[in-house]
C-alpha cells in the first residue's frame, strides 16, 4: 500500500469502530464531531505535507526494514541526520497547525521499543524484537497513526504498582493465556488516541520484582474489544458547538486528549513486545522519555513561531509595533523559542547507536531540551498577552459583532490603526488567546510543564546524566589537587 493522502487518512477513520465518550455521551461518529474534528484535521496535516514535494525530504524517509518509501513519524532514525529531520518536521507541522499533531508519541515508541526489545531477546532469548519488527512493518504498509501510550493514572503516587489498594491504577497482566495476554487498567492523557488506528502501550515507571505483572508492552488496534475513550475537557472547548469561526481563533486545527480504557483486552502473543522482564521497563521509559523530551524542541517551537507572529501583529493592530519595550518582547520571545529549538537539535546532533543499529538522542542534552520547555513557553505566552492587551479575554462574542444592533458599536469601538479591520483586529486576538489560554493551550502551555514528564522528572535524569564526579576530576586537574 502506498502512503495516504490525509483524505484517505480521514476515511481510514471513519472505518474504526471505536468506542468514544464526550460530556457524558457516546460519540457514534468521531471522525465529523466538531468538538474531535479540529484534531483529526491536525493530524490530516501529517499525511497531506508528506505528499507535497517541498516537503518531503523532511515528511518521508526510506525505511530501513522495507526500503520503501514512508512517512517519517514510522521511521527508524539510522543516523543523526534523521534525528535532526525529525525536530525539524516537528517545527514544520507546529508553524502549519499551531497545534499538537498528535503523532510524535508514536513515532518515539517505535523508537524506543525498537532498541529496548533488541536488548531483551539478547538476554533471554525472547522474540520480542522481531515482534516489533514485524509490528512495524505492518504499521508502515498501512501508513497507520500510531498512539503512544505510557502515562498510568498512578494513584497513591507514594506506592508501588503492586502495592496499590486499587491494582488497576497501573495496567497490568491479569490472565496468560496459551495465544496471548489478558490486560486490565488504563492510560491517563492520551493525545490523539481518538485519531490513531494503533497504539503501542509501555509501561509508565522503572519496576522490582514485585510489579512482574506490571511490567508489560504491546500493541492492539484502537477499536480492540475492551478498549474505550473518555475525552478531556479543554478551556473554551464548548465554542467549537457554536459554529463561531471567529471565537475559536483556530478553527481548522487543534489537539484532543482521552483517558483510555482497557477492559480485559486480550493481546496475541504476536504483539507482545515485554511481559515480566522487569530490569527492561526503566530502559524503554527512559528511552521514550528522551526521544519525546527531544520532540518538544521542535513542536513547541513551530508553535511558538505562530505565537510571536500573532503578537507582532497585534502590535501592528494596536499601533504600538515601533515601541522600542515592544521590541524588545519580541526579540526576547525570539530568544527564548530559538533556545528551545537549539536544544532540540543539539540533542539529536550528538546522537549515537544503539546496540540494535538506531540512533538515540544525548539523552542529558534531551532533557535540558525539555526542563527548558517547562519555562521558556510560559514567557513567551506572558509576553503575547502583555503585548496583545486585555482585550484579548474581554473582546465580545461573534454573534455579538454580526449582530445589526450591537455590531456597529463592536465594529467602531474595538477597531485599532487605520487600514485595519475590526474583524482582522479580533480575528489575531482570538488567535492569542487560542494559543495562550484556550484549546490549544493544553498542547502548547500546559503541555509544556507536563508532557513527556513533569519538570523534576527532567532534573531526575540530569542529575543522573551529568557525570559530577568527572567534572570534580577536571576541577582537580586544574587546581592541582592530589588526594
Amino acid at each position: 500500500m502506498r502512503m495516504m493522502t490525509g483524505e484517505q487518512y480521514v476515511e481510514s477513520m471513519r472505518e474504526r469502530k471505536l468506542q468514544v465518550y464526550l460530556f457524558g455521551e457516546k460519540v457514534d461518529n468521531p471522525v465529523d464531531h466538531p468538538v474531535l474534528r479540529p484534531s483529526l484535521n491536525s493530524v490530516k496535516a501529517t499525511y497531506d505535507l508528506a505528499q507535497d514535494p517541498q516537503y518531503e525530504s523532511l515528511m518521508t524517509a526510506t525505511s530501513s526494514l522495507t526500503g520503501k518509501k514512508i512517512n517519517r513519524f514510522l521511521h527508524i532514525h539510522q543516523n543523526t541526520t534523521d534525528l535532526i529531520n525529525k525536530v525539524k518536521m516537528q517545527r514544520l507541522l507546529g508553524q502549519q497547525t499551531a497545534a499538537c499533531f498528535q503523532r510524535c508519541v508514536g513515532m518515539d515508541a517505535f523508537n524506543a521499543v525498537f532498541s529496548t526489545t533488541y536488548e531483551i531477546d539478547g538476554k533471554y532469548g525472547t522474540s520480542y524484537h522481531k515482534n516489533f519488527v514485524e509490528y512495524a512493518k505492518y504499521c508502515q504498509e498501512h501508513d497507520f497513526t500510531v498512539d503512544g501510550a505510557m502515562t498510568d493514572p498512578k494513584g497513591d503516587r507514594g506506592l508501588a504498582p503492586h502495592d496499590q489498594e486499587d491494582p488497576d491504577m497501573y495496567l497490568h497482566v491479569v490472565e496468560t493465556r496459551p495465544d496471548g495476554i489478558v490486560v486490565r487498567g488504563a492510560k491517563a492523557h492520551q493525545t490523539g488516541a481518538v485519531n490513531s488506528q494503533e497504539m503501542i502501550v509501555m509501561p509508565t515507571i522503572s519496576m522490582g520484582p514485585e510489579d512482574k505483572a506490571y511490567a508489560v508492552s504491546f500493541a492492539v488496534p484502537t477499536d480492540a474489544e475492551g478498549i474505550l475513550m473518555i475525552i478531556g475537557r479543554q478551556s473554551c472547548d464548548t465554542r467549537k458547538l457554536e459554529e463561531s469561526e471567529l471565537d475559536v481563533g483556530n478553527s481548522e486545527y487543534g489537539g484532543v486528549e482521552a483517558l483510555v480504557v482497557f477492559n480485559d483486552v486480550f493481546v496475541p502473543n504476536e504483539r507482545i513486545f515485554l511481559n515480566g522482564e522487569v530490569e527492561f521497563a526503566g530502559m524503554l521509559v527512559e528511552r521514550f522519555a528522551g526521544y519525546h523530551r527531544q520532540s518538544y524542541g521542535g513542536c513547541k517551537v513551530g508553535v511558538g513561531d505562530v505565537l510571536i507572529g500573532a503578537a507582532a501583529l497585534a502590535a501592528d493592530y494596536n499601533g504600538c509595533a515601533k515601541a522600542s519595550h515592544i521590541k524588545d518582547k519580541l526579540i526576547e520571545m525570539t530568544h527564548l523559542n530559538e533556545t528551545l529549538y537549539c536544544c532540540g537539535i543539539a540533542c539529536s546532533a550528538e546522537g549515537s547507536p544503539t546496540a540494535s543499529g538506531n540512533y538515540i538522542i544525548d539523552l542529558l542534552l534531551a532533557n535540558v531540551c525539555k526542563q527548558n520547555v517547562t519555562r521558556f513557553p510560559y514567557e513567551i505566552a506572558r509576553l503575547a498577552e502583555d503585548i496583545a492587551g486585555g482585550i484579548m479575554v474581554t473582546a465580545p462574542s461573534e454573534a455579538d459583532f454580526r449582530d445589526p444592533v450591537v455590531g456597529p458599536y463592536v465594529e467602531k469601538y474595538l477597531r485599532g490603526v487605520q487600514g485595519v479591520s475590526t474583524e482582522n483586529r479580533i480575528r489575531v486576538l482570538r488567535l492569542i488567546e487560542n494559543l495562550c489560554l484556550g484549546t490549544a493551550a493544553v498542547g502548547y502551555r500546559t503541555e509544556s510543564l507536563h508532557g513527556a514528564g513533569s519538570p523534576q522528572a527532567q532534573r531526575i535524569m540530569i542529575a543522573r546524566q551529568g557525570n559530577l564526579p568527572r567534572k570534580k576530576e577536571l576541577a582537580k586537574k586544574i587546581a592541582k589537587i592530589s588526594e
